[in-house]
């Protein structure tokens, strides 16, 4: 019954000749004083829909030779999030470090290590509890913090591992 009512409805729009909504996409680059122009494009149009802009340097650690080679002998500064699937809190902190990362272009790269991957890591860096971020330059920890910053502190963070 409810099939039939739905097909009804799909049949009765069609008949209307009811168009579907317009597509909109990117006319300008993407800068960050101002946001990208957009136009009117058929739902047919090859062209790509708007992007996003690429976040920086962000990549999963694989194993502890992976950890050494990407972040101890890295020479930009990592931050390391050290993270469960399973934490709430974590959920939440890694879009926004990605996002502080992100600001930065490139001055700094994150690695994301799963601490139930990776225990040895987090049992060799102390971490007792998630989510912890760790911040690397040189092959030295700089600074640390657990739990979850807001943006301003995760800015200023960032800024500091840097040298700002």
């Amino acid at each position: 019954m409810a099939q039939r009512l739905l097909l009804r409805r799909a049949w009765t729009l069609s008949a209307k000749g009811i168009r579907p909504l317009p597509v909109y996409r990117a006319t300008a680059s993407f800068s960050s004083s101002s946001p990208p122009l957009l136009s009117r494009t058929s739902r047919a149009s090859p062209l790509p829909l708007l992007r996003t802009p690429r976040r920086g340097v962000c990549f999963n650690v694989q194993d502890h030779d992976d950890f050494t080679e990407r972040v101890i002998n890295s020479q930009l500064p990592v931050l390391v999030d050290f993270h469960a699937q399973w934490c709430g809190p974590c959920k939440i902190l890694g879009p926004r470090l990605e996002k502080a990362v992100g600001k930065q272009k490139g001055r700094v790269a994150m690695a994301k290590v799963d601490i139930d991957d990776h225990t040895d890591l987090a049992i060799e860096y102390g971490v007792s509890a998630v989510p912890t971020v760790i911040a690397i330059r040189g092959g030295d920890v700089i600074d640390q913090f657990v739990g979850i910053k807001d943006d301003d502190q995760l800015d200023s963070f960032v800024s500091k591992l840097i040298g700002q």
